[in-house]
């Protein structure tokens, strides 16, 4: 697979990543992105490829992009593109793709979709749920229901989700309007600029555990996992504050987390074979591409949260650094429709650290164009996000701007490493925010401690 033109999709941590493990198997590597990222940049240039300003989520900015490249396979690394059909395009061009079509990635995009294509074909993980399109008809609803995940229908990048206990009888009234004005704000600012789907509000029941998500590739067919990851949403230490695109994620060492049992990984691989086989029967298109199930091992077992339509982000920094095998000709093999490469997994341990500008993810006007200070780190490697350059320096783009992944025998040692990089970064007048907690003894002891609780529980059922 040497001296394969590739053109990846994406400007961000995850595209970094992935463009970095491409090009380790030998590909020419050409980008199509609207931001400067450095790390992509510089990969080209290595590689022989080139790097091309465009909109990632335009099907006709990529598909010229594509046919100046000459791509022999185009790797769509984010979802926005593969809800407005640039993988469509791409394909009905004759190109060849890594990424799944507008029909399949609604796996992701509607979470409506998702949660009735589970229960129509009986797949195991759901959760109660109930959708509404209007103020209207979610506010009778809201005045009587009681614990509840309330959540925009549409995926929105994390933005607007809400857990609510609503267990103390005499804060009911108080809980009642936390959760209509929530709904309300949803309705009115994440949703509002999404005219692409129906269905605005999705109100879930209520779970607690431990999160985990296993991300796969398939061809439509054959399903390859990857090993678990764990996320992290919120925006503060000690998983409090907003919940965010995440703010850093933790692997290893191996296949599974020290707090997850075989079992429970198989139960999310199973979910993502018999979901690729429902999307076909309902669609009629076969999945191709990566595909993610995030999951939460609660006192009903395993559960499926949601599914992602690729790899995730800061998850895919984890598996693009410790999968073995020849992650481009698997690539290759799904978009053809023969997926048979088999990955596995080093016998290592690995944290990723996020750093966004103080303001993520509520005040974005705040965090655009903050001027980033990246140091050299031994021991870890830092993973350009939503950054760009401008008149010759790195600004943030009001996001997560870096990502810093470090490996050891241990995630707490991971995290460390991860720890120290990470406290260098630095944005010019103007302050960061990260999580230096993820990975550490605590983090790993409390999430290990949730998870027997939640299995003693489930297993009395």
């Amino acid at each position: 697979m040497a001296g394969e033109r590739v053109l990846l999709v994406g400007g961000g941590g995850r595209e970094h990543a992935i463009g970095e493990r491409l090009v380790s198997h030998g590909a020419v590597l050409g980008v199509a992105a609207s931001n400067l990222n450095p790390g992509l940049l510089s990969l080209t240039k290595d590689s022989g490829g080139e790097f091309f300003k465009a909109n990632p989520t335009s099907p006709q900015e990529v598909l010229e992009v594509a046919k100046k490249f000459k791509a022999e396979l185009v790797v769509i690394g984010p979802e926005e593109p593969q809800f407005r059909g640039v993988t469509d395009a791409l394909r009905a061009a004759g190109f060849t793709v890594f990424g799944a079509s507008s029909k399949a990635s609604e796996i992701e995009k509607s979470k409506v979709f998702a949660r009735s294509i589970m229960k129509k074909y009986n797949i195991p993980g759901n959760l109660d749920f109930w959708f509404f399109e209007s103020w209207e008809e979610a506010i009778e609803f809201l005045e009587r229901a009681g614990n509840v995940a309330i959540k925009p229908a549409r995926q929105a990048g994390g933005k607007g989700v809400k857990v609510i206990s609503d267990v103390q009888a005499y804060l009911s009234e108080e809980k009642k309007k936390v959760k209509e004005e929530h709904a309300k704000r949803i309705l009115t600012e994440v949703m509002a600029k999404y005219t692409d789907i129906k269905e605005k509000l999705l109100i879930e029941e209520k779970v607690d555990g431990v999160e985990y998500t296993v991300q796969a590739f398939t061809d439509g067919e054959r399903v390859v996992p990857l090993p678990a990851v764990q996320d992290n949403p919120h925006l503060f230490v000690y998983d409090v504050g907003p919940e965010t695109g995440g703010m850093g994620s933790v692997q290893g060492p191996g296949k599974l987390l020290p707090f997850i049992t075989e079992e429970e990984y198989k139960v999310a691989v199973e979910i993502l074979e018999r979901v690729v086989e429902a999307i076909a029967k309902e669609t009629g298109e076969k999945y191709v591409g990566a595909i993610s199930a995030q999951m939460m091992l609660t006192t009903k077992g395993p559960v499926l949260i949601e599914f992602y339509s690729r790899l995730g982000d800061p998850e895919a920094v984890n598996v693009m650094n410790v999968v073995e095998g020849n992650v481009l000709e698997a690539m290759f093999e799904a978009a053809q429709g023969n997926l048979k490469t088999e990955l596995g997994v080093r016998e290592a341990a690995s944290a990723v650290k996020c750093i966004a500008p103080m303001g993520y993810p509520e005040r974005r006007d705040l965090t655009k164009g903050r001027e980033v200070l990246v140091p050299e780190c031994e021991g870890a490697k830092v993973y350009y996000a939503s950054v760009d350059v401008k008149d010759g320096k790195l600004v943030s783009g009001g996001s997560r701007a870096v990502e810093v992944y470090a490996e050891g025998k241990s995630i707490s040692e991971a995290a460390e490493k991860a720890n120290a990089c990470a406290s260098k970064v630095k944005f010019v007048n103007w302050k960061s925010v990260w999580r230096p907690d993820i990975g550490g003894e605590w983090y790993i002891r409390r999430r290990s401690e949730v998870a027997e609780l939640m299995r003693s529980v489930w297993g009395l059922r």
